[in-house]
């Protein structure tokens, strides 16, 4: 069920979306009714989950994947916008990041059914192109045609966006200043009401407990993480990633524990998160100072966390370790 706490001003709102919660903070007159604001968030996130969803056959997204090649379609507007984002990001990571990997997350059980090994053999045999030359958007007129077989997942894009919709939706009431997020991924506008920026945790990867590793501090800006020590599969005793590899067709055999990236959008942040994943702290460490992105690698090395981090944020006081003695310049 939909929660609202709300104390004098300070408004704190809640609901499910996409199999766990999205959030919004806010502060704002007295006189505010939270429930108007409450219904158009959690509608705003039912609208991502109908567009975007491959647990759902009547997703947006799911009848494109059934759509034969060759043939030019209608999407939806936000659909197409999403897909163009992660065709654009797919570029310039060199790959990286991939929307087409939909046929290997379903294979690996990280999907709507179990792992199933014939599917895992498929997926890692097949000669894949990558998604954006696989698949063509033209996100103004809002059509989209594939020109090679594609299972499209946007599982690495869709909660971040998710985020943007919480973020765009509380502005439309005239709210400017918040922090909203989906399961750790977040967004920040404006200053709390002390003059402070809002701040957000940098999990640390550790999956039999939640703690903080640093703390970030943000404003009009978005955090979003990705990791394999929650969101994993168990087969034959091992632990495999849900992160997919591009180069291989199955989940990533080496990675950080986690990457963290700031960015102007969520889901800008969302996606660049997965695409550092899987190139890994060196050539991903590279690749976002060239491309001027905020990052924080994770390591885990002989059972100890090294920190690899890229950007001037990660140097700024508005990251702090998060210690048993409180907050503390990094």
């Amino acid at each position: 069920m939909p929660k609202i706490s709300t104390d004098p001003g300070r408004h704190a709102l809640n609901g499910p979306t996409m199999g766990t919660r999205w959030s919004a903070l806010f502060h704002a007159d007295a006189g505010l009714d939270p429930a108007p604001v409450q219904a158009a968030l959690q509608a705003a996130v039912a609208d991502v989950d109908a567009l975007m969803s491959t647990w759902k056959p009547d997703s947006d997204l799911m009848r494109l994947n059934r759509t034969p090649e060759g043939v030019r379609v209608i999407v939806p507007a936000r659909l197409a916008e999403v897909l163009d984002l992660g065709l654009r990001i797919g570029t310039a990571s060199g790959g990286a990041f991939d929307i087409g990997m939909g046929d290997a997350a379903r294979a690996w059980g990280f999907g709507s059914e179990p792992a199933n090994a014939e599917a895992m053999r498929a997926a890692m045999a097949t000669a894949r192109r990558p998604a954006q030359e696989a698949l063509e958007v033209d996100p103004l007129a809002g059509l989209a045609r594939k020109h090679a077989p594609i299972a499209l997942d946007l599982n690495g894009i869709a909660k971040g966006h998710g985020v943007d919709r919480l973020a765009k939706t509380l502005q439309g009431f005239g709210i400017t200043a918040f922090l909203v997020g989906i399961d750790g991924e977040m967004r920040a506008s404006g200053l709390r009401p002390d003059g402070m920026p809002w701040t957000v945790a940098v999990e640390m990867p550790d999956p039999e407990r939640r703690a903080p590793h640093s703390i970030l501090k943000l404003a009009d800006a978005a955090a979003a993480g990705g990791g394999h020590y929650r969101h994993y599969v168990t087969l034959r005793g091992r632990r495999l990633s849900h992160t997919m590899d591009p180069t291989t067709g199955g989940p990533l055999r080496s990675s950080p524990a986690s990457v963290t990236v700031v960015a102007r959008t969520c889901a800008e942040a969302d996606a660049w998160a997965t695409a550092l994943m899987v190139l890994g702290p060196q050539a991903g460490g590279e690749l976002a100072s060239r491309l001027g992105l905020h990052a924080l690698f994770l390591i885990r090395e002989a059972g100890v966390i090294r920190t690899h981090a890229v950007g001037a944020l990660f140097d700024s006081p508005m990251v702090s370790a998060a210690g048993r003695e409180g907050l503390v310049r990094a």
